[in-house]
């Protein structure tokens, strides 16, 4: 079974706004504020926050990991799910006017635009933490969450996730031949349920993309 649910706002992570735009939160500029503050009282009555999920077997071969609507050898996630019997499958999305005030101001405020960029990265890690804690309210124990594209698991299988969770008539979320999600600022992962409570000191620690710009 596939359920959705829509959100109250998450909490605001102010220091990840700062951090995702660039700015260092120990030593913010009174125009960099000012300009935060403009752009998330621009933004915040435009969002929406929007999940879908559904819960799946693992089975495990020699080589590969099956959950039913796909299979994959992916190394790094077999690892990530050491231990889990079963797994949640999500797809989050904060909604598309986030990426109309991207591409309004890209052109009348590049500043602006960047911070727009960093807010609704922030909204969306904030949107998937909340789903998170309430899984976690439920008592289940969750491995860190594991996107197709991370590590050595293929970005391809974005396409039977979008199947089996029904995202566009779920949450509006679509995806194009070029496997890239509208909105943007959206999320689909995997959570393994284990036993055992796994401690990560930082999102990042998880995350198997050394190269990013956000990275902590």
């Amino acid at each position: 079974m596939i359920y959705t649910k829509s959100y109250p706002v998450p909490n605001w992570n102010e220091r990840e706004c700062l951090r995702y735009a660039g700015a260092n939160p120990k030593a913010v500029s009174p125009e960099e504020r000012a300009l935060f503050e403009a752009c998330r009282a621009e933004a915040e009555n435009k969002l929406t926050y929007k999940v879908c999920w559904g819960r799946f077997p693992v089975k495990r071969t020699e080589n590969s990991l099956d959950f039913g609507f796909l299979q994959t050898e992916s190394k790094a996630l077999r690892k990530n799910l050491e231990g889990c019997e079963e797994v949640i499958v999500f797809a989050a999305t904060i909604g598309l006017e986030i990426d109309r005030l991207i591409r309004r101001y890209t052109s009348l405020s590049p500043a602006k635009a960047l911070f727009f960029q960093a807010i609704g990265a922030e909204r969306i890690e904030s949107l998937c933490d909340a789903f998170c804690d309430e899984l976690k309210g439920e008592g289940l124990q969750l491995r860190p969450r594991f996107s197709p594209g991370y590590g050595d698991l293929p970005l391809e299988l974005q396409k039977d996730v979008f199947r089996v969770l029904d995202c566009p008539r779920k949450i509006g979320l679509s995806l194009n031949e070029s496997l890239l999600m509208s909105p943007s600022k959206s999320v689909t992962a995997i959570i393994g349920i284990g036993e055992g409570k796994i401690e990560v000191k930082n999102k990042c620690s998880t995350c198997q993309k050394a190269d990013c710009a956000y990275r902590g």
